[in-house]
């Protein structure tokens, strides 16, 4: 397959608000894709290369002086190679090594080639199509189940692998997915309700558990040998020795348990969760050590648990993982789940979650099953630009612009970002000077007043609620926003929903 076509397909579904125009033009392409070209025309097409990190950025490729070429003569498997060797290069000399790599494959690309290129691996595609939206082109291409592809998803953690198995491979093969000790799968997310006593409203009969503001963890093990994945899957397995000498300590041989994990003061209380983050960009320990709390089990000495129901996961975590297991209670009372929660504040904790007894594991989905209770409302935003400061702020960038995910596109591009609102709030000065070192490589280009940003960088907001307003795209603005901490270990389509905040306004 040549590298044209993924271009053309990628500015059909670009051009076109229409979902299953979208699906039928991708679902179209990888039909067309040999088994050798799935993996990595997946990849490109998600802005994630197969080959992982390619020790390239914006300035690299912005700084290249290249003559592209006429004509497409860039295959597929082309680019993989050229892929491959940027991932592989290393150590002395390795930057002038991508430099040249990049030169060539520039100079082999035509500019609308190259443009496509540049994006996917910054990132920054932006076609409306990631996730959901391939992963039904899958389905329509393959002829599979839609349920039995999106499981295989979320059990093996990778796309690319799914998509080359249920376009190849047999419907009883794409069944034959399961959990992998080792293999991390996306973890089970929670929606939002007001108070305790709502959450119980959805739920039923609930586990209401302590909600930490911590980093989400998920651990493998299976013998002596232990791996620690972040929520976005990242293995920091060698950065948090303690946790996982914890986990070899517990009795089993093989698991895969889901949890938080933070950092506590002198007191026992928890410490701020920039703390607790920057020991995952950390390859020693320090002084700061981690305790993990485990609230889920999905997987015991042989046997998978995620289809099994909440009530039985928790009885064997129980049994595992003792001292470890997240506190919390199981009732249907209002009284008790809100006195829990009281007890959670004024320990320091952000609030509870409350999960239905009944609920499986849902990899990777957002459900009501599980429903997270905080008194202040928090969401995740995308910093879309950032303003200069003034008076003691100025030379600092200050006030962003947050802008909330538009998955379907109701309010702009599908896949984009709807700007809800500003705010410079929170900002302590140690926020400020990160921002004034870290957001220029996120740069696009700059106003007057600002340096407008790639929407790559997820950011924790506090809000009183939000209002009707004229003055942005989705109709509503954030009231009294407020920073609370940055979110590296979140991606951007993580980034709460503009339905989701709409979902705010009364009446």
């Amino acid at each position: 397959m040549m590298l044209a076509d993924a271009v053309t397909t990628t500015e059909e579904v670009t051009a076109t608000s229409s979902r299953l125009a979208k699906i039928e033009a991708l679902a179209g392409l990888l039909q067309r894709a040999t088994p050798d070209e799935v993996l990595p025309l997946t990849g490109l097409l998600l802005a994630s290369p197969r080959q992982g990190r390619l020790g390239v950025g914006w300035r690299g490729i912005s700084a290249l002086e290249v003559v592209h070429a006429y004509a497409p003569t860039l295959s597929i498997a082309d680019v993989d190679v050229a892929l491959t060797v940027l991932a592989a290069a290393a150590g002395s000399g390795s930057a002038a090594a991508r430099n040249r790599q990049l030169s060539d494959l520039a100079a082999r690309a035509t500019a609308e080639e190259w443009d496509f290129l540049a994006r996917a691996m910054l990132g920054e595609l932006r076609t409306g199509a990631l996730g959901g939206v391939l992963l039904d082109a899958i389905v329509r291409a393959s002829g599979r189940t839609p349920a039995a592809v999106r499981r295989a998803a979320m059990l093996s953690g990778d796309l690319g692998e799914t998509a080359l198995l249920a376009l190849t491979g047999t419907a009883e093969q794409l069944d034959d997915v399961r959990l992998v000790v080792g293999r991390p799968v996306l973890p089970m997310l929670a929606a939002n309700a007001a108070t305790p006593t709502a959450a119980l409203e959805i739920t039923g009969a609930a586990s209401v558990e302590y909600k930490l503001d911590g980093a989400r963890i998920q651990v493998h093990r299976h013998g002596d040998e232990v791996g620690v994945f972040t929520r976005s899957l990242a293995d920091i397995t060698h950065r948090v020795p303690e946790i996982v000498e914890i986990v070899r300590g517990l009795p089993a041989r093989d698991l895969i348990l889901d949890g938080e994990t933070l950092s506590l003061d002198e007191d026992g209380g928890p410490r701020p969760f920039q703390e607790t983050m920057s020991r995952f960009g950390a390859d020693v320990s320090g002084e700061l050590v981690l305790r993990p709390w485990f609230f889920d089990l999905l997987h015991v000495d042989g046997r998978d648990l995620i289809d099994e129901p909440l009530a039985v996961r928790l009885a064997e975590l129980a049994r595992i993982a003792g001292e470890w297991r997240m506190p919390g209670i199981v009732t249907d009372d209002a009284d008790a789940a809100e006195q829990l929660s009281l007890e959670a504040l004024a320990a320091g904790h952000e609030g509870v979650v409350v999960k239905a007894m009944d609920s499986p594991y849902m990899a990777g989905r957002r459900g009501k099953s599980w429903v997270k209770v905080k008194p202040v409302h928090t969401y995740d935003l995308v910093v879309l630009a950032a303003e200069w400061g003034s008076g003691r702020r100025r030379g600092w960038l200050s006030n962003i612009h947050l802008g909330a995910h538009d998955p379907d596109g109701e309010f702009g591009e599908p896949g984009g970002f709807v700007m809800v609102g500003k705010t410079f709030k929170g900002l302590t000065d140690e926020l400020l000077r990160w921002q004034t070192e870290t957001f220029p490589a996120h740069e696009t280009h700059r106003t007057g007043a600002a340096v407008l940003l790639r929407p790559e960088i997820v950011v924790e907001i506090a809000i009183d609620g939000v209002q009707r307003s004229p003055r942005y795209p989705g109709g509503i603005a954030l009231r009294f926003a407020r920073v609370k901490h940055y979110r590296p270990d979140k991606s951007p389509t993580d980034a709460d929903t503009i339905q989701t905040l709409r979902g705010l306004l009364r009446g």
